[in-house]
């Protein structure tokens, strides 16, 4: 696997979304990522043509079980071979597994094989408008393609903000967001009207 990070390209106006780790944060704790704001047009459109399905957009979803992240990382190697982006297979998988992991370990997933548990409930997170927690809402990978990016989006009902980890080198978790920064050209998330979408975009060779 190689690191596309350093890639740039003025159709999409890249720069920088996540901010580097707090300098005064230490190893073991974490700070949240700001939310992306301001994006160029051209990437903006994109991001919101993958939370509404539109275009080239295709939809993967999450099942709550272990194997789900080994399905999706499937999903999305498979889509890429259609799509003759088979360059992209090792990054793209890599960053799936992580950001599908980081969605089933802190949304909330609901799990136990009892009816309704396919979804996670929004009310766990104290909503007030949902207190009981009635509005489930199934995690999502999302891909869509205009060549020669690839964009590529978690969708889950928590409204929390990503959280960067100070990596710890020993710890055997701890470094999701720093894997996805380092092989994606580019990551964020926005806010939605139920949750938000973790992206990460990618540019085939």
């Amino acid at each position: 696997m190689t690191s596309r990070h350093a890639h740039d390209d003025t159709r999409w106006e890249l720069a920088p979304v996540a901010g580097p780790a707090d300098p005064q944060d230490h190893a073991g704790r974490s700070t949240p990522v700001p939310e992306s704001r301001d994006l160029p047009p051209r990437l903006d459109t994109a991001v919101t043509a993958l939370t509404e399905l539109r275009g080239t957009t295709v939809s993967f979803t999450v099942e709550p079980d272990p194997e789900s992240v080994t399905d999706a990382r499937h999903f999305a190697v498979s889509r890429l071979i259609e799509w003759n982006l088979s360059e992209l297979t090792d990054d793209v998988g890599l960053v799936v597994s992580e950001l599908v992991t980081n969605a089933l370990r802190h949304s909330g997933r609901v799990t136990g094989g009892r009816p309704g548990d396919d979804v996670h409930r929004e009310g766990v997170y104290g909503d007030p408008a949902d207190p009981l927690g009635s509005a489930p809402s199934a995690i999502r990978l999302r891909l869509g393609y205009e060549g020669p990016w690839l964009l590529c989006g978690i969708m889950d009902a928590s409204r929390r903000a990503p959280r960067r980890k100070e990596p710890d080198y020993i710890a055997e978790t701890g470094r999701g967001l720093h894997l996805v920064e380092s092989f994606s050209v580019r990551w964020g998330w926005r806010g939605l009207a139920r949750g938000k979408v973790v992206w990460a975009l990618f540019r085939a060779p």
